[in-house]
């Protein structure tokens, strides 16, 4: 896991941009439009684009299951957008997601197209501001006690991080500004913890 490629689901949206980012900083990209595409990674970006949309070029295959079962085995995970609504606990209006961020997510958040913007974000842990791209963005409601947040927009998070699950609700890629990319890269080149049994 640790040596493999970084995949970007390419089903639908903004795929192409994420991988030109990861390419810039140096990772073997491979797109994934199949399940068995994710054999060998040791990351998978879920781009932007439009969840039920990329929910039903699903179907065909037993995705949700899969990405699940590539989580656990120590794959990290980046959702942008879309990709944050199918991480998410918890979804509204309901639909189906992974539930490996533990959120509860709003999709059309903040509206629809004509209300599309872009804006300076606070994130202390970055070294500073970091430029959103807003674009029918979904809104993070909620979070449980365990998800870290990287990034808000007027105290609202925008960019959070449980374990090796990265979600923004915003564009990264769009914003000429690979700082994100970069550190998930980083969190991805290292295993998971191994965990002792208990006996």
């Amino acid at each position: 896991m640790n040596g493999g490629a970084v995949g970007v689901l390419a089903l639908q949206g903004d795929f192409a941009a994420h991988a030109r980012v990861l390419r810039g900083l140096g990772a073997d990209v491979r797109e994934v439009r199949r399940v068995a595409d994710l054999d060998g990674l040791r990351a998978l970006v879920l781009p932007g684009g439009e969840s039920t949309a990329l929910l039903k070029l699903m179907e065909g295959e037993p995705w949700l299951d899969e990405v699940r079962t590539f989580h656990a085995s120590g794959g990290a995970l980046l959702g942008t957008c879309a990709g944050a609504i199918l991480l998410a606990r918890e979804v509204s209006p309901a639909q189906p997601s992974l539930g490996l961020l533990d959120a509860v997510v709003e999709r059309n958040g903040y509206g629809r197209q004509a209300e599309s913007f872009e804006a300076e974000l606070e994130a202390p842990s970055f070294d500073g501001p970091v430029r959103g791209v807003f674009i029918r963005a979904p809104r993070l409601k909620a979070t449980g006690p365990a998800v870290d947040v990287l990034a808000r927009w007027r105290g609202e998070p925008v960019l959070v991080r449980e374990g090796r699950v990265y979600a923004a609700t915003f564009h990264p890629e769009m914003a000429a500004d690979d700082r994100l990319h970069r550190r998930f890269l980083a969190a991805a080149s290292h295993p998971p913890p191994v965990v002792a049994a208990r006996g």
